[in-house]
């Protein structure tokens, strides 16, 4: 049985990598607060309150759904994204749902080449769904399966292909408990498959089978519909999410099962025009609607200007070639010899190489873990390196050179070092022996740049032992300090020859009010190693700046100012 990924954890940040050959999120935070006064709490603590809790959900969802369909026709299938404000006992949830999250990538990754710009016409069919925004973390819309329909909150992902929602046959899930559950025996238009499916992640799995019914999407209706009835739920990221289920909006290719996911399904019944799809985000919790994703064709109120368009040469994640990333409009110099992203709805955040992260964190002044490793390396091998960099060797052969890692003809790989961090804490040599390995690496990028820049030795040293400092917490998160977003630098992605800069404030996370302000780093570090890395991933942050486009019948990924 094949597994999947759930934010898949890096060598460096020392979580171990899922294989898969499916791609799959759960995602973005969880945004549930434990606490009654919390503005995304929606469920008591006893057998009554979660009772009122499922009967408001059905309220609620009924009135959605026949406001979607009383929506007038304009030839889009529409999905409104809807949101609540940010506080901090929704964001210790949605902190469970990125370490989530970080475990995601990983396995089953495409090659991408940059391409031309274009803009597709607007569809003459189709719809679109409005979101709701937890937290500027969690974005769900509804969606109904059955006849008659029950409603169920899902997560968008074009990070995977599947759907699934909670079963009425979920009994030994307390997860299941806290969430609406699919009733087959209450469906008209019900088929048996029974197929059983496990999807598993970095902190358990989700198990149940295969099912097929109608689906309603934005007021229309997707018949004869395979989906996963989840029958377990062990995390508690799904017991305290905001979402029920998941709706996936990748390539057909990410699945292991024999299944169409539901965008074939509304091409192939004609229920979209252009074979593209859009998100758009609203950043701003708490004021006017989430989001929306809008169904074959894009709505201009959504964007200000063309899109940018690059290829996405193989089915698979929706990923694509870049060529930079710059910090305060200088480069990192860590894509110089290519890097790949890849825009996942999926994601709350911006995940990307532990190299280029950490320069991030050290200019906002983000405050990570001081790690030992990367100390280590910089004063045993620091000099070493430095000579080796100016005596014109590779990078790629450096730290085979001193000895850290064996080159395998294409970068570096463990050459099984002994960690200087105590084992019985970290639990395994290996691992730490890939993290020395990594560190290395890192460590060569930030001096090679730093000597280009006609920098002493004694200062490249001095600087790369800062950069140790910021180096991002073990899951990912990192806070900064509210009052100085002004002085923090903008960051640039350069895609297809264009430059998409995010703001101080486009990146940084608030939470609470006032005083109790909060402020986090929008930046976690995910390594992918060659040939599919190093690799970007490109979630809410920058897609709620950026408009998004997803043009399946001309395979590529379009990005144009969010309005």
């Amino acid at each position: 049985m094949a597994t999947r990924r759930v934010y898949r954890s890096s060598h460096v940040a020392c979580r171990q990598a899922l294989h898969s050959s499916q791609a799959h999120s759960v995602f973005r935070g969880a945004c549930s607060a434990p606490l009654p006064s919390s503005p995304c709490a929606t469920m008591g603590t006893g057998p009554g309150a979660v009772a009122l809790h499922h009967l408001l959900l059905l309220f609620l969802s009924v009135v959605l759904f026949h406001a979607l369909l009383a929506a007038p026709a304009e030839g889009l299938v529409r999905v409104a994204l809807k949101k609540h404000p940010v506080d901090e006992h929704g964001l210790a949830a949605g902190e469970e749902a990125q370490r989530l999250l970080l475990r995601r990538y990983g396995h089953v990754f495409n090659d991408a080449s940059a391409g031309a710009s274009s803009k597709p016409s607007t569809a003459a069919k189709g719809g679109s769904v409005t979101l709701k925004n937890c937290l500027n973390a969690q974005y769900y819309g509804e969606v109904g399966i059955g006849t008659p329909p029950q409603n169920f909150t899902v997560i968008f992902d074009t990070g995977s292909a599947n759907l699934w929602v909670p079963s009425s046959n979920c009994y030994f899930s307390i997860a299941c408990y806290f969430h609406p559950r699919y009733n087959a025996g209450q469906s008209k238009t019900y088929k048996k498959n029974g197929k059983h499916v496990e999807i598993h992640y970095g902190t358990g799995a989700i198990s149940g089978y295969l099912s097929q019914d109608s689906v309603q999407v934005g007021g229309v209706v997707v018949k004869k519909q395979d989906f996963i009835e989840a029958t377990g739920e062990p995390s508690i990221t799904f017991m305290f999410g905001k979402f029920d289920g998941i709706l996936g909006l990748g390539f057909k290719e990410m699945l292991y099962l024999s299944v169409l996911p539901i965008w074939y399904n509304m091409v192939s019944q004609g229920l979209v025009g252009d074979l593209i799809f859009s998100f758009w985000f609203n950043r701003h919790a708490g004021e006017g609607q989430g989001g929306e994703i809008v169904f074959g064709g894009i709505d201009p109120s959504h964007h200000k200007g063309n899109h940018t368009y690059v290829p996405v040469p193989k089915k698979g994640y929706w990923q694509f070639d870049m060529s930079d990333v710059l910090i305060g409009g200088n480069s990192t110099g860590f894509c110089k010899d290519g890097c790949a992203a890849m825009a996942d709805s999926g994601t709350s955040l911006l995940s990307g190489p532990t190299a280029i992260v950490t320069q991030i964190n050290k200019k906002i002044g983000a405050t990570g873990v001081v790690s030992q490793e990367c100390k280590a390396v910089v004063s045993q091998y620091g000099k070493q390196i430095l000579d080796l960099l100016l005596k014109q060797v590779s990078r790629k052969k450096i730290c085979s050179s001193v000895g850290l890692c064996t080159f395998d003809g294409a970068h570096g790989v463990s050459a099984g070092i002994q960690s200087v961090v105590d084992d019985k804490v970290w639990g395994s040599n290996d691992i730490f022996s890939k993290v020395t390995c990594n560190m290395c690496e890192m460590a060569v990028v930030w001096m090679q740049h730093q000597l280009a820049q006609n920098q002493t030795q004694e200062f490249v040293l001095q600087y790369i032992n800062q950069l140790c400092d910021s180096f991002p917490s073990p899951m990912g998160e990192s806070s900064v300090d509210c009052n100085r977003l002004a002085s923090m630098p903008d960051i640039a992605f350069s895609i297809g020859g264009k430059q998409f800069v995010l703001t101080p404030e486009q990146y940084i996370l608030k939470v609470g009010e006032g005083v109790a302000t909060q402020c986090i780093s929008g930046f976690t570090a995910v390594d992918i190693p060659p040939p599919r890395g190093p690799l970007w991933i490109l979630g809410d942050i920058f897609m709620g700046a950026y408009h998004t486009v997803f043009d399946y019948g001309n395979l590529k990924v379009g990005f144009a100012e969010a309005a």
